[in-house]
């Protein structure tokens, strides 16, 4: 038996959606998935009639090819990934490369061929080559049965101008759309359960996501920061994130707490954390702000106090996890792979100086009249001009020539 190619061919749904557009997604898609797999031993990408091919180099063992597919189904913008293998457009190859594909995809009681012909220059249509693909395989394995709806495990076999693909093993990725095809949005980012999560899925609907993160230091430690780093090399493995800004917030929630009404404390800090990264946002062209708030989980969250830290910015505010409860969050966070670090104890801003009896219910004129008293802008160009940037793996993120310091210091000038 004759050695063929490896590939994986990459299926996608919501792109296969998109009219005359349809090629920027297929190709930010694929942009994605070079930049991705370059640890992994692969020849080219090349889009072929509603897929994308990864064609890997001869001798690629079957574990890598596995390896690789696991790769590719977390990168957002895969439905589902294929392996399997190139061939002559040759009934007899077509026929070889199945049963070595079939070999490769464990037990099966029951199996079909679904055969697509995209070129009519073959002879033999789709039906004739499922029924006569099938017919020789049926033969191979004779103990198993041809089964055409629900079956164990489907041949398909994908004909195109120049070659045939053929494959088996198939497995479903996490969908969306790929990263960098929906613009830029700034993201929140603690060290808990819930923020990178809120990132993750707003990366899934092809966001460029750029982490805030607002550290208690210097009246806490650090720790947290570290933990933020941490999240952010899970999220990178994916290209769902790109930059993160650290940014030292424990002196200004003192002076907050020194003189602010204790029940309007956490409303001032958030409305001011909102202010600092649309201050960001403007500077890295974002289009909105992301947080990990889900309505009711804590005093913060209520439908009123929700209003009165939006009434602080321009701003549109994304809140992908509004409507789930903290086991549909945590499940989420395990898959991903941050679920660990997150439950790791680490002092940060959202503990700091938290009054004993927070109020769920603010008025907007009192948090107004309250916020009045500080001086906000000032502080808003102060921490923003302290953030501290740190780049992540993103094959779709341009960072600006001049950095966001250099920038502010030059309009200072001015």
């Amino acid at each position: 038996m004759a050695e063929y190619q490896r590939i994986c061919l990459v299926h996608y749904h919501e792109i296969g959606l998109k009219g005359h557009n349809r090629s920027k997604f297929e190709m930010r898609l694929l942009k994605n998935l070079e930049a991705h797999l370059c640890a992994y031993p692969v020849v080219t990408i090349h889009r072929i009639s509603g897929r994308l091919c990864v064609f890997l180099k001869e001798g690629t063992s079957h574990d890598t090819m596995v390896e690789c597919a696991d790769a590719i189904r977390s990168i957002p913008g895969t439905a589902r990934v294929s392996c399997g293998f190139k061939c002559e457009r040759d009934l007899d190859q077509m026929t070889e490369a199945g049963i070595l594909a079939m070999g490769e995809s464990g037990a099966f009681a029951s199996f079909k061929v679904h055969a697509r012909r995209n070129h009519t220059d073959f002879p033999v249509n789709s039906m004739e080559i499922n029924q006569i693909v099938g017919g020789r395989l049926s033969e191979v394995y004779p103990q198993v049965k041809v089964q055409m709806k629900d079956p164990d495990l489907t041949v398909g076999i994908e004909v195109v101008q120049n070659a045939a693909y053929v494959y088996a093993r198939s497995i479903p990725g996490i969908g969306g759309l790929p990263v960098g095809s929906s613009g830029t949005v700034m993201s929140l980012l603690s060290s808990g359960i819930d923020s990178p999560v809120a990132l993750w899925r707003i990366a899934r609907r092809g966001a460029v996501c750029i982490g805030v993160h607002f550290s208690g230091r210097p009246q806490t430690s650090d720790a947290s920061e570290f933990l933020v780093d941490d999240i952010a090399h899970v999220l990178e493995k994916t290209g769902c994130i790109a930059r993160v800004y650290v940014v030292p917030f424990g002196d200004y929630q003192r002076e907050i707490a020194l003189s602010a009404p204790p029940e309007l404390r956490v409303i001032l800090y958030r409305r001011l954390m909102f202010r600092v990264a649309e201050r960001i946002a403007f500077y890295e062209h974002a289009k909105a702000i992301v947080t990990g708030e889900s309505l009711g989980q804590v005093a913060s969250q209520t439908l009123d106090n929700i209003r009165a830290t939006n009434d602080a910015v321009s701003l549109p505010v994304f809140r992908p996890l509004i409507g789930s409860d903290k086991l549909e969050i945590i499940a989420q966070s395990q898959q991903l792979g941050t679920f660990p670090i997150s439950s790791q104890d680490a002092p940060d801003c959202c503990t700091l100086f938290m009054p004993r009896n927070p109020e769920t219910h603010a008025n907007l004129t009192a948090v107004r009249e309250a916020e009045a008293a500080f001086p906000i802008d000032q502080w808003v160009e102060e921490l923003a001009c302290a953030a501290e940037p740190h780049d992540y793996a993103c094959p779709a993120y341009k960072p600006r020539k001049k950095s966001l310091h250099d920038l502010m210091t030059e309009n200072d000038g001015d």
